[in-house]
């Protein structure tokens, strides 16, 4: 097991890059102003969900193949880029919701946290970043190495929770603000269609 005081440093640490402004905090933010506080809520936990598999992922060494392999790194970059433009194309698309939040939150909820797993699990980087980053909080001397990985990725998906799920709230009321103005809505639509596409032209040119 992983001594406590080893365990805040790394959940003080995961705080602060999970309030480090990013692909997935932005996405969150995109999403939670579009569409409210639960969209951002159900993305949050999409986006754990897809930390779970590069926890998993960097446990089992899978990563590294990603990190040794232009190709698959690639691949997984251009899918991600492409999701995103899709994501963008639709919100740019979006008119102003007629419908009522209670039914729209029952007909969106499991599509938003697809959308998360996707957003998440389609960038290669993250992995990079979990591959990089773990190890430096795990010791052979405390056990299993790969039991420590899923230790820390456990820590890490509750730091994004927490922080993600603070900026759905804040967002998403924010938005809800707006929500009965057609002129605003249609601005919010436009910001998060403009936010997807940046993420998506930075996703594609990245580099490992």
């Amino acid at each position: 097991m992983i001594d406590s005081n080893v365990l805040i440093a790394f959940f003080t640490a995961s705080v602060i890059l999970a309030l480090s402004p990013g692909p997935d905090n932005l996405f969150v933010l995109a999403q939670s102003a579009q569409k409210g506080r639960m969209a951002g809520l159900f993305v949050t936990l999409g986006l754990a969900t897809g930390l779970i598999g590069h926890t998993v992922a960097v446990a089992f060494g899978l990563a590294a193949i990603v990190r040794a392999s232009t190709l698959a790194f690639s691949i997984l970059k251009f899918i991600g880029a492409a999701y995103l433009l899709y994501l963008a194309w639709q919100a740019f698309r979006a008119g102003v919701a007629e419908r009522s939040k209670e039914k729209a939150q029952v007909l969106s909820g499991k599509n938003l946290y697809r959308r998360g797993i996707i957003m998440n699990l389609t960038n290669p980087k993250v992995s990079l970043f979990f591959l990089a980053f773990l190890p430096q909080f795990a010791d052979p001397r405390h056990g299993s190495m790969m039991l420590q990985f899923f230790q820390l990725g456990g820590v890490f998906i509750v730091a994004t929770l927490l922080v993600f799920g603070l900026i759905s709230l804040v967002a998403g009321g924010l938005g809800e603000k707006f929500s009965n103005s057609a002129l605003s809505q249609k601005i919010v639509n436009r910001t998060a269609s403009a936010v997807f596409i940046g993420l998506a032209v930075k996703l594609a040119l990245s580099e490992r």
